[in-house]
């Protein structure tokens, strides 16, 4: 068993995730994901949520700006890009690598988030699982 040394943090560390499938089988993705504590983690939240609300707040200024009362009606293809594209920047922030053939990009992430969305819930979940938890074994 190791002894426990505190302040001796890692760059990274690595998780091979389970991803499933759409035929029902599982494929895997090892991920090498940026270590940050929960602290630094909690800051990179608020971070993402802080930018978000900013981000929401120029949307309504420019609408009231262009006149327009009334919300854009809503579509399910604008929500969808729009989340893909958070995905893929949320994972961007989170990971080093990966063993995929192609290289780690937000356009590949968007290409996977799009293609396998249930690979992209995987990595977040395993990540925010490690950093706020500490399980890091299979």
């Amino acid at each position: 068993m190791a002894k426990i040394k505190l302040g001796n943090r890692p760059k990274n560390f690595k998780k091979t995730i389970s991803v499933p499938m759409l035929d029902g089988t599982s494929g895997t993705i090892e991920c090498l994901f940026k270590y940050r504590t929960r602290k630094e983690f909690g800051e990179f939240v608020d971070g993402l949520t802080e930018a978000a609300r900013a981000e929401g707040k120029a949307a309504e200024e420019s609408a009231e700006r262009d006149g327009q009362n009334e919300p854009k009606p809503f579509s399910l293809k604008d929500h969808l890009e729009k989340t893909v594209g958070a995905n893929a920047q949320y994972i961007l922030e989170i990971l080093e690598g990966w063993n995929l053939d192609v290289e780690l990009s937000r356009e590949s992430l968007e290409q996977l988030a799009d293609e396998l969305p249930g690979a992209t819930a995987a990595i977040v979940e395993t990540y925010r699982t490690a950093i706020t938890e500490g399980r890091l074994g299979n």
